[in-house]
């Protein structure tokens, strides 16, 4: 490495941490549709409400977690048209019930804890290109991350993988029925909307983001698990949604975003859990918060994260009450660790592009 190049990513560091970038994080965007945002939330809140109710009813209540990932395919594509809407939440319910399996499957076949932060780093970088060269817009890989991390817990049976798996797929059946059904209310809104074209990457591209991102996400899996902590995913799922970032900027944005959204969320999180809230309380409060998070996300992404841990959290409990005590405190830790290594993966994997971008940006006043 020269030492011109050596300066540049110290300056950009620099940079990432100046006042300005910190004054962009706390910024509001605009929303590109409030309508189009307030239809995603109710389907999204409709899909994992469905889900959680038949799950809990059903002969089968131990799964209930399962059908409200697969739910959350619910959560892609709302800026597509109508036709290519349905594709995009077919594959998505596809992808989230393979990224159950696969985890499933190692942990079936007797792999030793570091050999499952492997499959999940995986499982990220190979998300990332999923999501990329398939268009599939946001949240991203993040949510495959997610099921993924979610199904790190030991399978012994077979019987267990498959319930896992139909769980998922039962969900993401869900929510293509719910989307299907009201798919409608976003046909009227959607010429208004001025979306810019997104840029398919190259194929070299990809497979570099995809790297960063896997050496990212087990990087932050490792630490976590090597330092006793039991959610070493949640680590993974921080550097992935920070290296989701398309430039430096944004990149450091979702990381203070994150790390503060998370932080108020925990504490959220932990006053519900601490008045031992019954299931369907808590289920109320997952598609409560599911809603509110599509709506607000848009303006900012601190504002998600406050209302999306408290949901991913009590996700957890419904899936594992016994697992409860102490996942708020372990969020934050496991948050910061993962959005830390982001930035560092993200500015030591920059290019010349990437660096002069962020000059550029931090240059406009």
């Amino acid at each position: 490495m020269s030492s011109s190049t050596s300066f540049r990513r110290h300056q950009a560091l620099l940079q990432l941490f100046s006042h300005r970038q910190l004054r962009d994080s706390l910024s509001l965007a605009p929303q590109p549709s409030l309508r189009i945002a307030l239809v995603a939330a109710l389907q999204a809140a409709l899909a994992v409400l469905v889900a959680l109710a038949v799950a809990r009813l059903s002969p089968w209540p131990q799964l209930v977690g399962y059908p409200a990932l697969g739910a959350l395919a619910a959560l892609f594509g709302r800026f597509a048209p109508v036709e290519k809407r349905m594709r995009i939440v077919v594959v998505c319910a596809a992808l989230l019930a393979l990224a159950v399996f696969i985890p499933s499957l190692a942990s079936l076949a007797g792999a030793p804890p570091w050999a499952m932060m492997v499959v999940l780093a995986l499982i990220a970088g190979g998300s990332t290109l999923v999501v990329s060269r398939w268009q599939l817009g946001g949240p991203g890989a993040v949510i495959l991350v997610f099921a993924a991390g979610a199904s790190l817990a030991p399978v012994a049976t077979w019987g267990a993988l498959g319930g896992r798996t139909l769980g998922t797929v039962a969900g993401g059946i869900v929510a293509c029925l719910v989307c299907g059904a009201t798919d409608w209310m976003r046909r009227a809104e959607l010429p208004r909307i001025q979306m810019p074209a997104a840029a398919v990457p190259s194929l070299r591209a990809g497979w570099m983001a995809a790297g960063r991102i896997t050496a990212g996400a087990g990087l932050s899996a490792a630490i976590a698990h090597a330092l006793g902590w039991h959610h070493p995913a949640w680590a993974a799922i921080g550097a992935t949604a920070v290296m989701q970032g398309a430039h430096l900027h944004i990149t450091m944005n979702r990381a203070l975003q994150r790390m503060a959204g998370t932080v108020v969320g925990a504490v959220v999180v932990g006053l519900i859990l601490a008045q031992e809230p019954s299931f369907w309380w808590v289920a109320v409060c997952v598609v409560a918060f599911q809603f509110v998070t599509e709506i607000i996300i848009g303006y900012n992404y601190a504002l998600g994260q406050i209302t999306v841990t408290p949901m991913a959290l009590l996700m957890t409990h419904l899936a594992s009450p016994a697992a409860s005590v102490g996942m708020p405190q372990e969020r934050v830790m496991d948050t910061i660790l993962g959005a830390a290594l982001g930035i560092v993966f993200a500015v030591v994997f920059s290019s010349m592009d990437d660096r002069a971008h962020l000059r550029k940006m931090h240059q406009k006043q």
